[in-house]
């Protein structure tokens, strides 16, 4: 299967956590709030990309089982896969912030969505998944 990446929109209770982007000219989306994720690496499958990256970029191990939404969409690098995990509140205690990205923090996921610096396409996609849920 051919994709560029996949992100994992991962919520520690009922918030989201986020990472600020670092604020380099050479990346897009620069000091932007982002989702764990990245671009794909070797042979790997969306799902192990996604979770590769939530590990590299904050430290928390989650179980492939534990992704309950997938979605994939296209953008102008390819197509990119889009995860949901649920996990309890209690990780927030396990969160290490790697060598990517200024801090993290928990967000409610209605203020990502309409927040001014969530990276657009992120913010798009994971509107589409809550509203499946309250539909």
């Amino acid at each position: 299967m051919s994709f560029s990446g996949a992100k994992l929109a991962l919520f520690l209770g009922r918030d989201l956590l986020v990472i600020k982007r670092d604020d380099r000219a050479d990346i897009p989306y620069p000091g932007y709030w982002d989702l764990p994720g990245g671009g794909r690496e070797g042979g790997e499958s969306p799902m192990d990309c996604a979770l590769r990256e939530t590990r590299e970029e904050v430290s928390l191990l989650i179980p492939q089982a534990d992704l309950i939404w997938a979605k994939s969409y296209q953008r102008p690098r390819g197509l990119v896969w889009f995860f949901v995990s649920h996990q309890p509140e209690e990780l927030v205690a396990e969160v290490r912030l790697g060598d990517e990205g200024q801090c993290w923090q928990l967000m409610a996921p209605q203020d990502y969505c309409g927040h001014s610096l969530a990276v657009p396409h992120f913010a798009e996609q994971l509107q589409s998944y809550l509203d499946q849920q309250q539909g």
